[in-house]
């Protein structure tokens, strides 16, 4: 029985990844292709190869984290990625054995082609030896020497391990500042992974520049929160896609004080003009300041702070 193999560019499975981490949930091919703007053909593809490379696994129609270091491809830090990658690529037997074929022949058709055989893979030649290559120029496993001549990098294990061990310490640091942030009540009642870990991914974007990025998963956070305290106070917010929808759940329901909402309203409106393209009203698509980004972060973990002493009966903190 041949195994499956999907032609796809490294930058767009780490980038399918990281969508599916921002999500926080298990994500369908068409979510994945909104996010990324992409057509859903090239999303599904890349999903499917980040599954074979164990980044995540497929159940049904929807993609989920599988290995914890899909973690580190939501990170901002490109060499971190790379490092991310490089570590999986070590175990995956098809590049395994293109790097032995390729030592050996020193083309990469007919490396390609050896692999091909040797593991029955599903594909033509031409698309395992590009996918291949883009995987391991980007994670530094091949160099390349010009001419369409590559070679293994010399660069040691122990150095990608490094990067993810300064990239656990970043994270680390982002995730005790959130959770100082929302307060240890929010903690102890909010999903870590949806949550807290999500703001840390954001407070990192925002440390790095990327601004949108940050409101984005900030964003995905603070509607998981607000589906967690849906459940905690029985308001229905099914099928109110959206921060602001759901907010409007919360209103009708005279759930979470005026003062909070419209705060939460500020989280939904900005969250809104970083995703939605083009706005209408201005025929433009809004830019997110560097300030807006970090701003954004911290007004979250405030939210959360200021409902959470709601639900305790502390409703003064704002």
């Amino acid at each position: 029985m041949s195994r499956p193999f999907f032609q796809s560019t490294a930058e767009d499975i780490i980038a399918a990844v990281e969508a599916v981490v921002a999500n926080g949930r298990p994500s369908s091919t068409d979510f994945v292709a909104q996010f990324l703007d992409v057509p859903p053909d090239r999303a599904d593809s890349a999903l499917k190869m980040a599954s074979e490379l164990g980044f995540l696994y497929l159940k049904g129609e929807t993609f989920s984290v599988r290995s914890p270091l899909s973690q580190f491809c939501a990170t901002p830090n490109q060499m971190q990625k790379a490092s991310a990658l490089r570590i999986v690529l070590e175990s995956y037997q098809p590049f395994v054995i293109f790097r032995e074929r390729l030592k050996a022949t020193e083309f990469a058709s007919q490396a390609a082609q050896q692999t091909k055989v040797t593991l029955d893979l599903d594909g033509h030649r031409d698309i395992i030896k590009e996918t291949l290559i883009s995987l391991g120029t980007y994670s530094h496993a091949l160099d390349t020497e010009g001419g369409g001549l590559y070679v293994s990098a010399d660069a040691a294990a122990e150095n990608h391990l490094l990067r993810l061990a300064q990239a656990c310490k970043d994270a680390a640091a982002a995730e005790a500042r959130i959770r100082l942030q929302i307060g240890d009540e929010a903690t102890q009642i909010v999903d870590r992974s949806e949550v807290v870990v999500s703001l840390a991914n954001a407070l990192l974007k925002a440390a790095s520049g990327d601004a949108r990025g940050a409101v984005l998963l900030a964003g995905n956070a603070i509607e998981s929160y607000l589906e967690g305290l849906a459940s905690r106070k029985g308001v229905d917010v099914t099928g109110s896609p959206g921060i602001n929808a759901k907010l409007e759940r919360f209103a009708t329901a005279n759930a979470i004080p005026k003062k909070l909402l419209h705060v939460g309203k500020y989280l939904g409106h900005v969250r809104n003009a970083a995703d939605h393209g083009i706005d209408t009203e201005i025929n433009a698509t809004w830019t997110i300041q560097e300030s807006t980004g970090t701003e954004y972060v911290y007004v979250s973990c405030s939210f959360i702070h200021s409902i959470t002493g709601a639900e305790k009966g502390h409703y003064s903190q704002i």
